[in-house]
């Protein structure tokens, strides 16, 4: 296929199955997993990538609002599909596709009660992170609505690691874990049924899970190789193209506010990729680097809305020659420590105008 794209964010499923893979084999076998495939698959694209861990055995989907799990559905996704932030009013695209929302406060329980229509539920507690979730002592009132709608069927009961990717936390992190484990333990007790419950996200499942008996496990950043672990291959690269070359002079600038001045004779290059793209503006003026041949490459002056500069004096270079802004070698990990942030934000925030390319290799 011919592919008329000069920049690509180029996706490999056979990396992405190798990381699931690595993860199913230390969970125990009884164990399902939750692909979260919000915002867009952290950049990566939903449809593609949940189509793909579907076919792996994935056991459900988790997504940010309806009409990511809407989009889902009429892309053919026929497993579970979790809303994590179903509001008041998707309630009927919620049913007529099938989705399963998370009830967090006693003013959504008591909205979907009034929804006489079979639906599956899953419960969130706040155990620390102090975000979405009931409190442990919400738990007779969400009781008394359950016994009393029996139309609502609780899928699960779930809650969210707030500091599982820091050692310097793991006392946190144990914390959350054994609140969480009385509260299901308190709501099978009055319910007499067994429900799943999952609390581990992905840092909790590589680092985590011994210290859990939970049926489910949610799994993002982690099968997309985003974490720094040996392990786990990131599936992406950012690659673009050389638009134009040129020479500048000594004491010449680059850029919008003259942000840039030439110390030297310079060799640049204009790349066609800018801070509309996802690319952060505080990569420009030196701080950040491409890579032309294999080598470091400076980026000079300010980053515009649909382009940047390097600098291409030490390597050999041309109009039309690839450049990599990210790749499994050049780890999107090492970019967002240079920028002092974290990978799933360099992730999420690439726009979708760059054309997604996927390929099993």
């Amino acid at each position: 296929m011919t592919n008329n794209h000069e920049t690509i964010l180029h996706i490999n499923l056979t990396t992405l199955e190798a990381n699931f893979n690595f993860l199913k084999s230390k969970l125990p076998n009884s164990v399902k997993t939750i692909a979260v495939v919000k915002a867009f698959a952290y950049g990566l694209g939903d449809i593609e990538i949940s189509k793909h861990l579907e076919k792996l055995g994935v056991d459900a989907f988790w997504v940010a609002d309806f009409e990511e799990g809407v989009q889902l559905r009429k892309e053919g996704i026929s497993k579970g599909i979790i809303v994590a932030n179903p509001g008041y009013k998707s309630i009927n695209a919620i049913i007529k596709y099938q989705l399963e929302p998370v009830i967090f406060n006693n003013r959504l329980l008591e909205f979907y009660a009034n929804c006489k229509e079979k639906i599956s539920i899953h419960l969130k507690f706040n155990t620390g992170m102090n975000r979405y979730g009931f409190e442990a002592n919400d738990l007779q009132k969400i009781l008394s609505i359950l016994k009393n709608n029996p139309q609502l069927n609780v899928e699960s009961v779930c809650s969210h690691l707030s500091s599982s990717n820091d050692p310097n936390k793991d006392n946190f992190s144990k914390g959350q874990i054994q609140r969480f484990k009385d509260i299901c333990e308190n709501l099978e007790n009055h319910l007499k049924i067994n429900i799943p419950s999952h609390v581990m996200n992905s840092n909790g499942a590589v680092r985590f899970i011994t210290e859990s008996n939970n049926e489910w496990v949610r799994l993002g950043i982690a099968l997309f190789g985003g974490l720094e672990h040996p392990n786990l291959k990131q599936i992406f690269s950012l690659k673009s193209i050389i638009s134009q070359t040129r020479f500048i002079k000594k004491g010449q600038s680059v850029g919008y506010q003259n942000s840039f001045v030439a110390g030297k004779d310079m060799h640049i290059a204009v790349i066609p990729v800018g801070y509309a793209d996802g690319l952060n503006r505080k990569l420009g003026n030196q701080k950040g680097q491409v890579f032309i041949n294999d080598t470091a490459c400076r980026i000079i002056g300010d980053i515009s809305m649909d382009s940047f500069v390097a600098d291409i004096s030490e390597v050999y270079a041309q109009e039309g020659q690839e450049v990599t802004i990210f790749s499994p070698k050049y780890s999107v990990s090492k970019l967002a420590n240079d920028l002092d942030t974290i990978p799933y934000e360099i992730m999420a925030t690439l726009n979708r105008r760059i054309k997604r390319v996927y390929s099993n290799e």
